[in-house]
């Protein structure tokens, strides 16, 4: 079956800018705002997000040939749901505050717009390297979505990123940062600094142009 998209670098690179999943396509935002009030929950989510979409592109993109289009969305939830049992069990085995604190969200990873999307849209069409490429891509972008409002509600919130110590003795943190209305508000002004970023570079593109 010949390729029909972007290839695989194209397609990493769209994930991580053009396509981010958290600032463009703006989806999976329900565990991006529950798990952003610190960077070391913010990681791990992407972690397992990652590990599910790479499986999940992967298998699909291996089994597309044999998949009826009446049956898609059946399969791709089927395998995704494999990988999140698997992702789930080994927090729970090896991370169990942090499978503790992230609760639901991980199994919640089965119904995660990127991960369907992306056997939708890649997987289902294009061949391993394009679909591997993809996840990588894709995952990159969340997790560099999750860390950039994991980094403001953490630091803002609690004076620590990662735990660590980063304000001065003293700091006011602003308990709303950790709490949900700061989740919304970080999302909601780095969002627009995103487009506002955006809408810059396509202005000087067409000013050169």
């Amino acid at each position: 079956m010949a390729d029909r998209g972007p290839s695989s670098i194209q397609r990493f690179w769209n994930g991580i800018g053009s396509e981010n999943p958290t600032f463009r396509q703006i989806l999976g935002i329900c565990p991006t705002l529950a798990v952003t009030n610190t960077v070391g929950g913010a990681l791990t989510m992407a972690g397992a997000v990652a590990f599910v979409l790479v499986c999940s592109n992967i298998v699909t993109s291996l089994i597309r040939g044999l998949i009826k289009p009446h049956l898609r969305i059946l399969v791709f939830t089927l395998t995704i749901a494999a990988f999140v049992t698997i992702a789930d069990k080994f927090l729970a085995a090896y991370m169990w505050e942090m499978s503790k604190r992230l609760g639901s969200y991980v199994p919640l990873i089965i119904v995660n717009c990127i991960i369907i999307a992306r056997c939708e849209i890649c997987a289902a069409k294009q061949s391993l390297l394009p679909s591997i490429g993809d996840a990588l891509g894709q995952s990159a972008g969340h997790a560099i979505g999750l860390l950039a409002i994991a980094t403001v509600r953490e630091i803002l919130g609690s004076g620590t990123w990662a735990g660590i110590r980063v304000m001065w003795a003293g700091w006011p943190d602003w308990a709303i940062m950790v709490l949900p209305p700061g989740a919304f508000i970080t999302l909601g002004i780095l969002l627009g600094i995103v487009n506002w970023a955006g809408s810059m570079r396509d202005s000087r593109a067409k000013t050169a142009g």
